[in-house]
């Protein structure tokens, strides 16, 4: 009695994109948000990676699925399947895997109750016996260094996978925020629509993806900009491949109309913020995580539109992340953590 410990923490972002597990403060699985089952049994195949490269590419007898959509669990079982199989990912070494699991796990600011249950209920099923939960933006604040307990204006703009989320932040609360499901995603669809109405040409969910990551941009110019990314796909028309040379200036062409709304949502969340949190946001600058962040020209867009400077964090995608892993070891000092 007494002699052990058997409890075990763990800090999970749960991404529409990917998911980031946390432990000891050391990052333990970064693996994308899919899962894959067997179409006769349901049984579960593979989760992460592996199961990310049947994505689009299984047959009849494989059912492969992004359980999270616009950031919040659209697949329950998918869900729960998924957290379970990444946490014994992680365990598969131990065999005396704790039974006493607490987790935190991060979720949009804007998440509605229903959408809070299944997160929590996703993540008892999956094995823990506490579950706290941490808005987005708060996380993304505590995972790049500032102080979220001070007296003091700072605001954030996270561009994930499913949502954006922008929030001031002063004295361990948020004070004025908006989560928007205008994302990565929704960047992706807006590649694809672009390809087939522009080049007449079909592209998935991975090659869209691809060409973000190769060419993306908001800007058309650019100091550096990319080279163009070549691609193949089927014309729609007669079927016969057709290779597409994709430049950083189209894409920013195409990404306009999304980038707009992103900043129309932070502009309301501006115009909402009390004097003296604008003045400190002023003087700090607003910081940008997730992976959005790495939009080529993003920083500078945003500075030129609201003469206020607009940073991207050091290592962006791995923001929301950390401060959840700070949070788990936290959990009596952060009063905003919901239990």
């Amino acid at each position: 009695m007494g002699l052990f410990n058997f409890r075990q923490s763990l800090a999970i972002d749960l991404g529409t994109a990917n998911t980031i597990i946390i432990k000891d403060g050391k990052v333990v699985l970064d693996e994308p948000s899919v899962v894959s089952f067997d179409s006769s049994t349901n049984q579960v195949m593979a989760v992460g990676k592996i199961a990310n490269e049947m994505y689009e590419k299984g047959n009849a007898n494989i059912r492969t699925v992004r359980p999270l959509r616009d950031g919040v669990i659209a697949d329950f079982n998918a869900a729960e399947q998924m957290i379970r199989g990444m946490i014994r990912m992680i365990s598969k070494k131990r065999s005396w895997f704790s039974p006493s699991l607490r987790t935190v796990v991060c979720i949009p600011s804007g998440s509605t109750e229903v959408e809070i249950r299944a997160v929590r209920d996703s993540s008892e099923h999956a094995g823990s016996r506490e579950v706290f939960m941490i808005h987005e933006p708060m996380a993304a604040a505590v995972g790049i260094g500032i102080d979220v307990l001070a007296p003091e204006g700072n605001m954030i703009v996270d561009i994930g996978g499913g949502t954006t989320e922008i929030a001031v932040i002063s004295l361990g609360g948020i004070v004025k925020d908006q989560s928007i499901r205008i994302a990565g995603d929704v960047f992706t669809q807006d590649i694809i629509d672009h390809m087939r109405s522009t080049h007449n040409v079909k592209v998935g969910e991975r090659m869209a993806e691809q060409i973000k990551i190769n060419v993306g941009s908001v800007l058309q110019d650019l100091e550096n900009p990319p080279e163009e990314y070549a691609i193949w796909g089927a014309d729609l028309m007669d079927t016969l491949p057709k290779q597409i040379k994709v430049t950083h200036q189209e894409i920013a062409h195409c990404l306009e109309k999304s980038v707009q709304k992103i900043e129309a949502a932070i502009l309301k969340t501006l115009e909402e913020t009390p004097p003296a949190l604008y003045a400190d946001i002023v003087k700090n600058g607003v910081y940008l995580t997730g992976g959005g962040a790495l939009l080529r020209g993003i920083s500078e867009r945003l500075t030129s539109r609201f003469a206020i400077s607009f940073k991207v964090a050091e290592d962006p995608l791995l923001a929301v992340a950390k401060g959840t892993g700070i949070a788990v070891n936290n959990i009596d000092t952060f009063k905003f953590l919901i239990k």
